[in-house]
């Protein structure tokens, strides 16, 4: 069977199974500031915060937290940066029992309102530059409490690289019912972690859906412990270590792979806000970094830093990511560089990160990896589902593991039609087309799902294009993706106005910065007079697509 044909890939030092812990995320930073109180939990800008000081700030948020109503169970939106605060916070809501709800620090305040009112959040921690995107939610009722912190209560007097304007702003006097300012927030009385774990959820993370609308996916304390213990054995995690985190907190990959899996060992964490190559070669130096976690096009735009080849890489143990492919050229001149192989892998949101990795000594490029511990992943056909397919044929990736998501929030269809019943066990439906080799390492083909992958960001057409609509000149809209030179994909709108309406492609880019995430946001836009459609009169995306991509042949 094709859950087997990887045995004899699996690293010879690594155990075949793992145990993982039935306690809560929130239990596992309780357990590192017991063990470690004086080791560097986040250096941020050469500030360092201690396991003890992190552990101290994240017990007092959570008692302001419960003191303003969050109970067990209740999801709080979390809108900013990577950056001490937004540990702080995410660790917070954990420790006072609630769900955490992490925010696109680019979605907009439609975008925002559509979450609060999905998820069923009524607390919100924000960042200082993001509060007057959420200020609506707070004075139309939406939202009955905000704390606002601010990057530069934690920034040293003598940054160590260069800070964005947003980060090093200074602490703003806000005002306003129903507002609490960060520092008063972590002025209340410490109080004791709440225990959560098992199926309770910890996580509830919007995923860019295909219908128009994001879907929340649930993702329990047992989930989430799988992923972190998976990756903490695999790749050698210890307390020594010190990540570098550069990819999004608010995204399962940065959040799995640069914030839990350290907090959980007790190892440091060199932050960076936004991606800078230059900050980043800096802290890798300064730091002594180990791990990096990220999506391939960092690593290329580190590569392409004037100087590289004079920068200190020597202590990196570990680079690896995913999201996109990793070119192969530029593997190579990482190889040149550092002496290690980009570690690629393969995973949703779904399952809480990756489920597949490359094995440490037998890595392949532009390959998925093999399934790691208690993954089972299968080929099966497309048009027939529950037929699987031998070695070498493509089919769509199906799969069943120890942190697979707990079902779609308020959506019991969504959930069922992702899955299908091999054998007696439930798979997952990943939309994702692939094959299996004679070796047990998978491939990836193509996608199943219609979706664009823009620098590593998903975007998902049918939202896009139900914020389209809501412009007052648009009859009819469809998205599609074209390719571009640096984001690999990119968003293109193909639009037919209405009888009389006068719009041009900037003035439409120009108003989608003003209602959607930049990621989404079409850069290239076309006006037709007709759009094709079927005889049951939908619109015909794919032939759309299809002679997009013919044309840019």
């Amino acid at each position: 069977m094709a859950a087997r044909l990887h045995d004899a890939a699996w690293p010879a030092w690594t155990p075949r199974q793992l145990t993982v812990p039935e306690t809560g995320l929130a239990d596992n930073l309780v357990v590192s500031a017991r063990r470690y109180p004086q080791r560097t939990a986040v250096r941020f800008y050469g500030q360092d915060i201690s396991y003890a000081n992190l552990a101290q700030r994240v017990s007092r948020l959570a008692a302001h937290l419960h003191a303003r109503g969050v109970q067990p169970g209740d999801r709080v939106l979390l809108d900013m940066q990577n950056s001490a605060i937004f540990i702080v916070a995410c660790y917070a809501v954990m420790h006072a029992g609630g769900v955490v709800v992490p925010v696109n620090p680019m979605n907009m305040p439609d975008e925002l309102r559509w979450m609060a009112r999905d998820s069923g959040a009524r607390v919100a921690l924000v960042a200082q530059e993001l509060w007057p995107r959420l200020q609506p939610l707070l004075s139309e009722g939406l939202l009955r409490h905000v704390v606002v912190a601010a990057y530069a209560s934690d920034l040293p007097a003598q940054p160590q690289a260069a800070v964005p304007a947003e980060i090093a702003a200074p602490v703003q006097a806000l005002d306003a019912p129903g507002l609490s300012l960060w520092a008063d927030a972590l002025r209340a009385s410490p109080m004791p972690c709440v225990v959560r774990g098992g199926e309770d959820l910890a996580v509830l993370a919007y995923t860019s859906g295909t219908t128009g609308h994001p879907k929340g996916c649930m993702l329990s304390h047992r989930a989430l412990q799988a992923a972190i213990w998976s990756l903490v054995v695999w790749n050698r995690w210890s307390a020594d270590a010190v990540a570098l985190a550069t990819a999004p907190y608010f995204h399962i990959t940065g959040m799995v792979g640069s914030m839990h899996v350290p907090l959980a060992v007790g190892a440091s964490i060199a932050l960076l806000p936004r991606w800078d190559r230059e900050a980043a070669a800096t802290l890798i130096a300064q730091q002594q970094v180990t791990h990096w976690t990220n999506i391939p096009t960092m690593v290329a735009d580190l590569l392409a830093l004037p100087g590289v080849e004079q920068r200190d890489f020597s202590s990196m143990v570990y680079i690896g990511g995913g999201g996109t492919a990793m070119p192969a050229a530029v593997a190579q001149r990482l190889h040149a560089l550092t002496g290690l192989t980009y570690q690629e892998g393969w995973g949703l949101t779904e399952v809480c990160g990756a489920i597949h990795l490359n094995p440490p000594g037998g890595e392949r490029r532009q390959c998925l990896g093999i399934p790691v511990f208690g993954v089972d992943t299968r080929v099966v056909a497309v048009d027939e589902p529950t037929r699987e397919l031998p070695q070498g044929e493509h089919g769509e990736l199906v799969t069943r593991c120890p942190s697979l998501f707990s079902g779609y929030w308020q959506l019991p269809e969504a959930t069922e039609a992702a899955a299908i019943e091999l054998g007696g066990q439930r798979y997952f439906r990943t939309g994702d087309i692939g094959y299996v080799d004679a070796d047990g390492y998978f491939t990836m083909a193509d996608r199943l799902k219609r979706m664009i992958n823009a620098s590593g960001y998903k975007v998902w057409p049918a939202e896009v294009e139900a914020l389209l609509y809501h412009h007052e000149a648009i009859q009819e809209a469809c998205v599609i993706g074209t390719q571009d030179p640096k984001r690999g994909e990119t968003v293109k709108a193909v639009v037919v106005l209405k009888a009389g309406a006068v719009l041009s492609e900037a003035d439409l880019i120009a108003w989608a910065r003003e209602h959607m995430a930049a990621y989404k946001i079409p850069r290239v836009v076309a006006f037709v007079q007709a759009l094709p459609k079927s005889g049951s009169g939908k619109i015909m995306w794919r032939q759309l697509q299809e002679a997009e991509d013919t044309s840019r042949r």
